[in-house]
């Protein structure tokens, strides 16, 4: 199933691709999303009690969250991207089949056993979401971020994903197509973003640092050489 916005050439809401092995059916889960609510809710109260019993230092925990989430997690991505910017045939292999290209590198595990990657092009932007809860894809990715899960970012990237970017400080030319990848559990997405410039002769591990995990989302671009050379 797939459907233009109406009025809006440039967004694209893919649920099927020839890539996609969840071709054949709508965002189908394995498991049931009807009390998440409920349970964000106790975690919550559980942590709050935590917290006020001393048992836990929310800091501590905001840290360490944020560690896994910008830091650890993202890296085993940016590892494949370079690859896939560095080695041709790497590229070609991980958009034939994706989970097995990762896999060779050791990134595999729980949320990654069916993994598409989509490459962004000078004409097209590809952006990723789970509208029905948070399907993420850990072994790459790591933890998600606290707005990927949320409910404005999960409706709205659909209905108006260029006004979404734009707030995440990507905006792309009007003629550019932006393609919404909605993940499921049978399948999840990465977004391999475009090389930037001036790179020509890095290795794999320089490539490596330029590529953020918003860029992997989709909902932001590969950092310049220059923004490195500031960080």
């Amino acid at each position: 199933m797939s459907h233009n916005k109406p009025g809006d050439h440039r967004s694209h809401h893919s649920h099927d691709d020839e890539h996609s092995p969840a071709s054949t059916h709508d965002h189908n889960h394995d498991h049931d999303h009807s009390h998440l609510d409920v349970i964000a809710v106790r975690v919550r109260s559980l942590q709050s009690l935590l917290v006020a019993k001393g048992y836990i230092d929310p800091d501590a925990l905001n840290a360490l969250i944020d560690t896994y989430e910008n830091q650890i997690g993202p890296r085993n991505g940016a590892r494949v991207v370079a690859k896939a910017w560095h080695d041709p045939d790497f590229f070609i292999w991980l958009n034939a089949d994706a989970t097995a290209a990762i896999a060779s590198l050791g990134f595999t595990g729980r949320q990654g056993e069916h993994m598409v990657a989509v490459a962004n092009t000078p004409d097209t932007h590809n952006i990723v979401v789970c509208t029905l809860c948070s399907c993420y894809p850990w072994p790459v990715l790591g933890l998600p971020p606290s707005w990927y899960k949320s409910a404005p970012y999960r409706s709205r990237v659909v209905q108006d994903p260029a006004s979404v970017l734009t707030e995440f400080g990507v905006t792309l030319p009007a003629e550019t197509h932006i393609t919404v990848w909605d993940s499921t559990a049978e399948v999840r997405y990465l977004v391999i973003p475009m090389r930037p410039a001036g790179t020509e002769g890095w290795s794999e591990e320089q490539l490596a640092t330029l590529v953020t995990r918003d860029s992997m989302i989709g909902t932001g671009q590969a950092l310049s050489p220059s923004q490195v050379a500031l960080a």
